[in-house]
C-alpha cells in the first residue's frame, strides 16, 4: 500500500489529478433494524482499494469517527463509520451512552451482527477490495472490532484503540482470519491489568498474530479530544498517544496491505 501512495504522491505534484473526499451517508440493515453509516473516499485514488470499518466509542456515530473516515480516505483507503446502535439512536449524555453500550456488551451475538452488518454494507461498495478489509474502534467501538474478528470475519487486520478487550468467549480467538493491534493506554484504569493481561492469554492461546502498545501516561479515550484533559476522571485526551497510535496503525496498514 505504501507504494501505491508514493506513486499517488507524484501524480499530486504533476498537478493531474484534482483530489477530493467524496463523503456519502449510506444506509444499511441489520434484519428490520436500520442502520446509517458514512462512506469517505478520495476520487484521485484509481481502482478498487482496501476498505477500512470505523466503529465508534459509547456515544454513537459522531464527527470523530467521520472524521477518522475522512482521514482514512486520504491515505489511499475506503473509510466506512458503521452504526452499531441504529440510525437516530444516539446517546445524549454519559448516562445513556453507558446504557446503550451496556445492553450490547451483554450481547456479544447482537454486537457481533451489527458490526457484520457495517462489513457487509462497506464490502458491497464498488471500489472495495473484498479481500483487503479492515477494522478499527474506538473504546466501545474497539471490543465491538475485536468481536467482529472473534467471529471469523474475514479481515486481514483489526484496530483497537483504548478499547475493552475482554470477551465471555475467549476460545473464540481461534476464528480470528488477521492480525491484531490493540493500542492501550498504560494508566487505563476502565481496561485494568487482568483484563489486559486475559487479552495476552487469549489471543497466545488462539494462535493470533498480535501487538500490544501501551502508551505512558494515557488513560481511556486518550485519542478523543472531547475526553478533556483530566486523568483523574479515568478518560482523557493525551495528543501524543494519539499521534503515535495513529502513526502505529498507519505502519500496520502497510503491513497487512497488498500494494
Amino acid at each position: 500500500m505504501k507504494g501505491v501512495l508514493m506513486s499517488m504522491t507524484a501524480v499530486f505534484l504533476s498537478g493531474a489529478v484534482s483530489a477530493a473526499v467524496v463523503q456519502k451517508p449510506i444506509e444499511y440493515r441489520d434484519g428490520d433494524t436500520v442502520l446509517e453509516g458514512y462512506l469517505a473516499y478520495d476520487d484521485a485514488f484509481p481502482g478498487k482499494r482496501p476498505g477500512v470499518l470505523v466503529i465508534h466509542d459509547w456515544m454513537g456515530p459522531s464527527p470523530f469517527t467521520r472524521k477518522k473516515a475522512d482521514d482514512l480516505a486520504r491515505l489511499g483507503y475506503i473509510g466506512f463509520a458503521a452504526d452499531i446502535f441504529g440510525k437516530g439512536v444516539r446517546p445524549k449524555n454519559t448516562e445513556e451512552a453507558s446504557s446503550l453500550s451496556s445492553s450490547f456488551k451483554k450481547d456479544r451475538t447482537l454486537l457481533r451482527r451489527r458490526a457484520q452488518a457495517a462489513l457487509e454494507a462497506l464490502k458491497r461498495q464498488p471500489l472495495v477490495d473484498p479481500a483487503q478489509l479492515a477494522a478499527i474502534g474506538f473504546c466501545f467501538g474497539g471490543t465491538a472490532a475485536l468481536e467482529l474478528a472473534r467471529s471469523g470475519a474475514p479481515l486481514v487486520g483489526v484496530v483497537t484503540f483504548h478499547g475493552g478487550l475482554d470477551t465471555p468467549t475467549p476460545q473464540d480467538a481461534k476464528n480470528i482470519k488477521g492480525k491484531v493491534l490493540a493500542l492501550h493506554g498504560a494508566d487505563d484504569p476502565y481496561v485494568p491489568p487482568d483484563q489486559v493481561a486475559a487479552f495476552e492469554k487469549e489471543m497466545r492461546e488462539g494462535g493470533v498474530d498480535w501487538q500490544l502498545v501501551k502508551y505512558s501516561g494515557a488513560v481511556h479515550a486518550f485519542t478523543i479530544p472531547d475526553a478533556g484533559n483530566d486523568n483523574s476522571k479515568g478518560a482523557a485526551y493525551n495528543p501524543v498517544a494519539a499521534r503515535r497510535a495513529w502513526q502505529a496503525m498507519k505502519d500496520f496498514f502497510d503491513e497487512i496491505f497488498k500494494p
